[in-house]
């Protein structure tokens, strides 16, 4: 296996690719600045769901070490929707496409901001709740402030995660270090590539009784050939 090592301008040159390959990004409204491997987005977005869309290309792209999101929201007025009809279209999803009860999560809308407050018990449900929120009408962003109740012990919570890994396709669990203290789970060790790293913290919050997950997995590129 070989590192795999870029130039800033190569970087930037692929990052930029990748954004005019993804059909969901208008790519002349984003420029990216390249440093030591960190790449900036910043300019403008139509919506949400296309500066989200924008940042999951970037990191798609091989070698990137770190990304800063400073893009802006610029909803085109053909877009622009009042803060009730957001709230009234958040909560809507939320309760036909989730299986939270209905009154567990609270939406809040301010200036095509949504805030989602609440408590469920497992991540999935957290994540369900806040999926596609991104793409609704209007929307400049989501903030997912709902709170995780953990119903199980440090030791199950490592052994499931523990056992997550070794199930998986796509990590390579010996590089990767599990500690639990209480409900929260950090992860350590390196990574070859960011898909290896968010299956790691997919598996981490996967887990049942996960409250929280700290990411100090390392990115370090590396080819498959010799």
């Amino acid at each position: 296996m070989i590192t795999i090592e870029k130039t800033d301008s190569v970087l930037k040159t692929d990052v930029l690719s990748e954004l005019k390959y993804d059909p969901s990004v208008k790519v002349t409204d984003i420029g990216v600045l390249v440093k030591d491997g960190v790449v900036t987005l910043n300019g403008y977005a139509t919506s949400s769901g296309e500066k989200w869309e924008a940042v999951r290309a970037a990191k798609r792209v091989a070698g990137v070490r770190a990304i800063a999101d400073d893009i802006e929201v610029k909803l085109p007025e053909s877009l622009q929707r009042t803060d009730g009809d957001i709230a009234a279209a958040a909560a809507h999803h939320i309760d036909w496409f989730t299986t939270i009860p209905r009154g567990t999560v609270k939406v809040t809308v301010r200036d095509g901001w949504i805030t989602l407050d609440g408590e469920v018990e497992w991540q999935y449900l957290k994540e369900a709740a806040g999926h596609f929120l991104h793409h609704l009408s209007g929307v400049k962003g989501v903030s997912n402030l709902i709170s995780i109740n953990p119903k199980l012990t440090k030791t199950e919570i490592e052994a499931d995660i523990k056992s997550a890994f070794k199930r998986s396709a796509i990590l390579d669990a010996r590089n990767i270090q599990v500690e639990v203290l209480g409900s929260k789970v950090t992860l350590r060790g390196k990574v070859r590539n960011y898909t290896e790293m968010e299956e790691a913290e997919r598996a981490a919050w996967a887990a049942p009784g996960v409250f929280s997950v700290d990411d100090q997995l390392s990115v370090k590129w590396i080819s498959l050939e010799d």
